[in-house]
């Protein structure tokens, strides 16, 4: 098989999902993408994802409990694919370790790297551990980097990375608005309960850590005038210990992992949203649904800063306390539910083919006639 000139590196859902725009977009501009999939979420399907008609190349790389070792298991699996010539790029997404294993090996083959959702920063390297260091590591890599914000931006300059910072918006917004014009309209249930959509796989709160958050959930629960769902992870261990402390209660209902579709649908009818999840994070304000984030601190501060998001970390007491206080506050509800776009307008993907087609003309990978309209 002739290896495509630009590869897209996915391991995780969370990287088809992000990336597929960017695939359609380079596909809109003439460019014929591949992908790389690492094997770090198993039996991942890329058609599921809009991406089925790319020629995919699957390196097999299972995570590892020790996410450098696989990071350096797809580097070391990627030398092989990069070592046929004709590959002028590779591009990866977020901070996993199949995102940092790309890079290192493009690195290594003196191939170019593209970061889309670059310059992301809780500035602590243990929040999240390790996407913290995968993300600063990556973007010293890249030649490209797509910032979603402004701010992810200045986190890039303050830096001083060598390669090229452009602002985008972030593709999450694509996919969302994507999906959404494939859902039938929303129809509020008036006559039903509130409903608070949880969702909690970081792995700052595995093990003890999560047991505060099945304490106020069990507390919430109490309330009859309040439903609560959480949607299980596809995690063994967070799924279990979920089923453990939250399995058989009454007023708790635990849901099986969801696909995006699925989720984003959820999320859209939910009254609030109680998470830890990166990708919530963005969608939860562009739909107006109020969000309390699982974690005490965040890359994704533009969330906070438009006033759709809140921390509250794993502590029982905050927890409880600003979910009530959305629930019986109807001001402060109401100002938490306008919807509002801090990470994008939907149109980052592309942005982001048209900068690579760029930079591909700019260094001689590609005729400046071939250029779209």
């Amino acid at each position: 098989m002739v290896t495509p000139s630009i590869l897209l590196v996915v391991g995780t859902r969370p990287e088809a999902i992000k990336l597929a725009p960017v695939a359609q977009a380079l596909l809109a501009r003439g460019l014929s993408p591949g992908l790389v999939l690492t094997g770090q979420h198993s039996m991942l399907d890329p058609g599921a994802f809009g991406l089925g008609a790319l020629p995919a190349i699957r390196l097999r790389c299972q995570a590892r409990s020790d996410p450098r070792l696989h990071a350096e298991a797809v580097a070391a699996s990627l030398a092989p694919v990069l070592a046929t010539p004709g590959t002028d790029m590779v591009i990866v997404q977020g901070d996993t370790s199949s995102a940092l294993g790309g890079a290192l090996g493009a690195k290594a083959a003196g191939i170019a790297v593209a970061h889309v959702e670059a310059g992301l920063r809780s500035h602590d390297l243990t929040l999240p551990w390790p996407e913290e260091p995968n993300r600063i590591a990556i973007d010293a890599l890249a030649q490209l980097l797509f910032a979603p914000t402004e701010e992810n931006a200045a986190n890039l300059v303050e830096e001083g990375v060598a390669g090229e910072i452009h602002v985008t918006g972030n593709t999450a917004i694509d996919a969302l608005f994507a999906t959404l014009d494939e859902l039938p309209p929303r129809v509020l249930d008036s006559g039903g309960l509130p409903r608070l959509l949880v969702t909690c796989h970081r792995r700052e709160n595995w093990g003890t850590s999560f047991t505060p958050i099945a304490l106020a959930l069990i507390e919430l629960a109490r309330s009859p005038w309040l439903r609560v769902e959480l949607v299980l992870h596809g995690n063994p261990a967070m799924a279990d210990a979920a089923r453990l402390m939250l399995g058989g209660h009454p007023r708790i209902r635990l849901l099986p992992p969801m696909e995006h579709r699925a989720m984003v649908a959820a999320l859209r009818s939910a009254h609030l949203a109680l998470s830890d999840s990166g990708g919530i994070q963005e969608e939860a304000p562009a739909l107006g649904v109020p969000l309390l984030v699982l974690r005490t601190v965040t890359e994704r501060p533009e969330g906070i800063a438009s006033g759709n998001s809140l921390l509250v970390g794993n502590d029982r007491e905050a927890i409880v306390d600003a979910v009530r206080r959305l629930l019986d506050d109807g001001a402060a509800y109401r100002a938490m539910a306008v919807p509002a776009l801090p990470f994008g307008d939907g149109k980052a993907a592309p942005r982001i083919a048209a900068l690579i087609e760029d930079w591909l003309v700019r260094h001689r990978r590609r005729a400046p006639a071939m250029i779209a309209d």
